[in-house]
């Protein structure tokens, strides 16, 4: 089994990263609180330095290396890039990092923006693994890895002597879990100084290698990396970071893109709190009831770099879920006057229409027939579901097409 990181490595790195690395807010959630039936504590990690807590672990391991080592190099489709680049940069080295050709643009130009050379390249993170393999053995350059070292685990187990000193009576901790770096520093830091306190690993169901992982006993690949929350979409865990979930952490589970939608537009909507899918992922876990155990809880919301393309669609995927945008598809007879009858029953129920398309030409459609599609706002599943009920009263064949 491999060596576990202790808490003197996690003081230690403490001491490194204070000076660049936020001691991030804790906050309690009102309304997570209600749904929960007891009190709820977001860490806000989001906020950190980068946008993620990705710069707590890679600045401890580039600080620690020797002065003669001028060049670091990472793969990463996002935070670990932006972690590595801005400690690269306040440490005086440079960095370069291989980036998947298909990798966000506000990533690729935040990295840059913090100082390193971004490479593009490869399908995907392992793909750019293997470029920054070559590159460093080539050049003599450093590679950071992002989750598999002792440095990198202590420095985001920083954050868990945070939460011992700042929150002392929470009972369960959720964190999201990818290679498992996060959880692994947590889980060590809370093991020394909050012996009482649960942590439980958060997956994306359709990225659950470290679940796979705790099943067979040793690191396996995830059966698939479908899932919205890239952030912790990671084949594969370590040895290191597996033993530490064993050791430490008392259960790891799963959630649904659904779930983690449903999560990231209640933090926006209700908290204020713009959060990127994988850092939803604790509070996912809480909405969705897989959280064992009772007392105070606590998620920690581990990034907030979400791509405004993505996040759009992830808001209006959420509305549509939650009831509150609705695309009625109604056969109408095609005579004057059904538009306006169809409108004005949506109108009467209070929603909002915000477009209507009206379409006569379709294979699917019989010679007097026309297709009308209304999309809506609605204040939620009860109302949508009120007007495609009057709709239907009123001899419109009517359903639902999100």
């Amino acid at each position: 089994m491999a060596e576990l990181v202790t808490v003197a490595e996690i003081e230690g790195a403490r001491e490194v990263v204070a000076p660049v690395a936020r001691y991030t807010e804790l906050f309690e959630s009102a309304t997570l609180s209600r749904i929960r039936g007891a009190s709820v504590l977001l860490k806000a990690e989001h906020r950190q330095r980068t946008g993620s807590f990705k710069i707590r672990g890679a600045y401890n391991h580039i600080h620690a290396l020797p002065a003669s080592v001028s060049h670091v190099v990472a793969a990463s489709a996002g935070n670990h890039a932006q972690g590595v680049a801005l400690a690269a940069t306040l440490t005086g080295r440079k960095a370069t990092i291989f980036m998947p050709a298909n990798a966000s643009l506000p990533k690729i130009r935040a990295t840059e923006d913090y100082g390193a050379a971004v490479r593009l390249g490869g399908e995907n993170v392992d793909e750019c693994i293997a470029a920054a393999a070559d590159f460093a053995s080539g050049g003599g350059a450093a590679v950071v890895p992002p989750f598999d070292d002792r440095a990198v685990i202590a420095g985001q187990g920083t954050i868990g002597l945070e939460i011992a000193e700042a929150a002392p009576e929470v009972a369960s901790i959720l964190v999201p879990v990818g290679g498992g770096g996060l959880v692994s520093g947590i889980a060590a830091a809370c093991a020394a100084r909050l012996r009482r306190a649960r942590v439980i690993g958060v997956e994306a169901s359709g990225a659950a290698a470290m679940q796979l992982s705790l099943e067979a006993g040793r690191p396996v690949p995830a059966r698939s990396l479908q899932t919205i929350a890239d952030g912790i979409a990671v084949k594969q865990p370590s040895e290191l970071t597996l033993a530490h979930v064993e050791a430490h952490v008392e259960a790891v589970v799963t959630v649904t893109d659904e779930e983690i939608t449903r999560a990231l537009l209640l933090l926006l909507e209700r908290e204020k709190q713009l959060v990127e899918p994988a850092g939803a992922a604790g509070v996912a876990a809480l909405l969705a009831g897989v959280v064992p155990g009772d007392g105070v809880v606590l998620a920690v919301l581990s990034g907030g770099n979400a791509d405004p393309l993505v996040l759009t669609r992830l808001i209006e995927h959420g509305l549509i879920s939650a009831g509150r945008f609705a695309r009625f598809r109604i056969l109408v007879r095609d005579k004057p006057g059904q538009l306006s009858t169809a409108a004005r029953i949506i109108a009467d129920l209070g929603l909002n229409v915000i477009d209507v398309d009206h379409h006569r030409t379709s294979s699917d459609l019989a010679l007097e027939e026309v297709e009308l599609y209304m999309t809506c706002e609605c204040r939620g599943a009860d109302q949508r579901d009120e007007a495609l009920a009057a709709l239907a009263d009123a001899g419109f064949e009517v359903d639902v097409v999100n």
